[in-house]
């Protein structure tokens, strides 16, 4: 199956979007296959606000309204206490949140971003999507992450190689509680290293402390800004290491 077969049967939908790579291009591919689709994007504390900034920005350069609904992402006690299964039960609280207010506005389809390189056993995810019914018409057209990129490139869209970005209470321990205040910490961290020119890195927690890890590429760097780096983001961590492994 093709994205254009696939939007010739599915010419009415709702779609999860985050304003990546991949939602950003099958939005694009929608409407460029004259779909009606509409975008919802999750406003909550796990995702930074310059994906909602590039969420919108996306939308208006493909001249399209999204309608951004404001989840509270730790209200889920499975969430909040960051077991191994905490992807599903956000997944399912956030779907289910967009599936609500779709169904409200006359969508009966929901599809998402998930492409044919995401593989099942690494999205915990994958399993709710399956549960509520969420199509991947990526996934289910066989377009991997590189292909995705390359059609975004043509198609003139400034994501196409936006980094892949996995939501802040990835940063977290899994097993340690997942706070509001924990993730304010982990995003102005991040925030003021992507303002110093890093791209690509995590600040993992483990307790009050952090890990930073950057790619290979950039270790170097980290390592002579480590004094700055640490005495910056001492304000909200007991200690910051650098990860000698890189990413």
């Amino acid at each position: 199956m093709t994205l254009q077969e696939f939007f010739t049967q599915n010419p009415h939908c709702a779609l999860a979007f985050s304003g990546g790579v991949d939602s950003a291009y099958l939005l694009y591919a929608g409407l460029q296959y004259g779909a009606e689709i509409r975008p919802y994007y999750v406003k909550s504390r796990f995702q930074p606000d310059f994906e909602y900034r590039d969420a919108l920005r996306l939308c208006e350069s493909l001249g399209v309204t999204p309608t951004v609904l404001r989840v509270d992402a730790l209200c889920v006690d499975a969430v909040r206490a960051n077991g191994a299964d905490r992807c599903y039960h956000c997944k399912i609280n956030i779907m289910s949140t967009i599936l609500a207010r779709a169904e409200q506005d006359g969508y009966t389809v929901l599809l998402d971003g998930t492409n044919a390189s995401d593989e099942a056993g690494d999205r915990p995810g994958m399993r709710a999507l399956g549960e509520l019914g969420v199509l991947s018409p990526l996934r289910l057209c066989g377009l991997t992450k590189p292909e995705i990129r390359r059609l975004s490139r043509e198609a003139g869209l400034f994501t196409w190689d936006k980094p892949a970005y996995a939501c802040l209470a990835t940063r977290v321990k899994t097993g340690e509680a997942i706070t509001n205040e924990r993730l304010a910490a982990i995003e102005r961290s991040e925030d003021w290293l992507f303002s110093r020119g890093y791209t690509d890195f995590r600040v993992r927690t483990t307790g009050n402390k952090a890990l930073l890890q950057v790619p290979a590429t950039q270790l170097a760097r980290a390592r002579e800004e480590l004094p700055a780096i640490r005495q910056r983001l001492s304000a909200d961590f007991s200690s910051i290491e650098l990860d000698p492994k890189g990413r």
